[in-house]
């Protein structure tokens, strides 16, 4: 990638695409419906595509399906997406390109909201962020959902999480994931300095922090069932990832500890999942 780049000052997305590049190579066609990605004029020498805001995984599986026909069977067809395209408004395309195990990489990058139309309120929110679209004074009473619960219930070939202050795990996985045949799922945690609120210096270390403090664990799992914990977390106390981000100004001192006990509880149902090994 070379300028122009207009995205917000610290953000991670342009450092994400390019260690996935890195991994994958140029042998490549990018599916990308509206995003921050795609509006921050990235330049680079790969094939793009864009997609309507719903439907990149459908269009990923249709390029797949035309490149095959042409006897190419070499180029990788990534859906890179945000999360608002993936949890949300492209959800059911997601699904049913799982369930159809279609030959595509979706990378999925969550920065936790609608960021690139102004930080509004997506499933991929936090439990008691503050986003635009919430009543003033108010943040959001739902707690993230579970996507790789979900891709791991469609028992697709392979799904696994990644962020940037891990670049030698993300760049593993996605070169995995370029040689794995069949439906493949990247989760990108991306850290936004403009919708999270946090000074734009910070976000390899609150990429670091949502690690540590177990809020995004690093794992990856084979066919639904083989999970492996590619890290394990130093269980940095919550507040310390929570503190610098603006969007959680209006949490009080028993909802951190609420919140804690959800972090905990689902990082024990983790370390119970990977307790299992498929003897087959």
């Amino acid at each position: 990638m070379a300028p122009p780049y207009d995205s917000c000052p610290g953000c991670g997305l342009a450092l994400a695409w390019r260690l996935v590049l890195k991994a994958i190579g140029d042998k490549i066609v990018q599916v990308s419906p509206p995003g921050c990605l795609v509006m921050s004029r990235t330049v680079s020498t790969i094939d793009r595509l864009g997609s309507p805001f719903g439907n990149a995984a459908m269009l990923a599986g249709g390029m797949k399906s035309a490149l095959l026909a042409q006897g190419d069977t070499e180029t990788v067809v990534v859906a890179y997406t945000g999360d608002g395209a993936t949890f949300d408004i492209g959800f059911a395309a997601v699904s049913a390109s799982a369930e159809r195990n279609e030959d595509i990489l979706y990378a999925c990058n969550d920065n936790e909201a609608y960021q690139n139309t102004g930080n509004q309120r997506s499933s991929a929110a936090p439990w008691l962020s503050t986003n635009t679209t919430n009543p003033v004074g108010a943040a959001k009473q739902e707690y993230k959902k579970d996507i790789m619960g979900i891709m791991m219930a469609h028992a697709i070939p392979y799904a696994a999480t990644a962020t940037i202050a891990f670049p030698d795990d993300l760049m593993r996985k996605a070169e995995k994931a370029k040689n794995t045949k069949g439906f493949r799922f990247l989760h990108l945690l991306d850290p936004c300095p403009t919708g999270w609120g946090f000074n734009s210096d910070l976000t390899i270390e609150m990429s670091r922090l949502a690690v540590e403090t177990r809020v995004f664990p690093l794992f990856e799992v084979d066919n639904g069932v083989n999970m492996t914990i590619n890290y394990q977390p130093k269980g940095t106390p919550l507040v310390e990832y929570l503190r610098p981000q603006r969007r959680f100004r209006e949490i009080t001192e028993e909802q951190v500890a609420e919140f804690q006990r959800n972090v905990d509880r689902r990082w024990k149902r983790l370390l119970y999942l990977a307790a299992y090994k498929d003897s087959d």
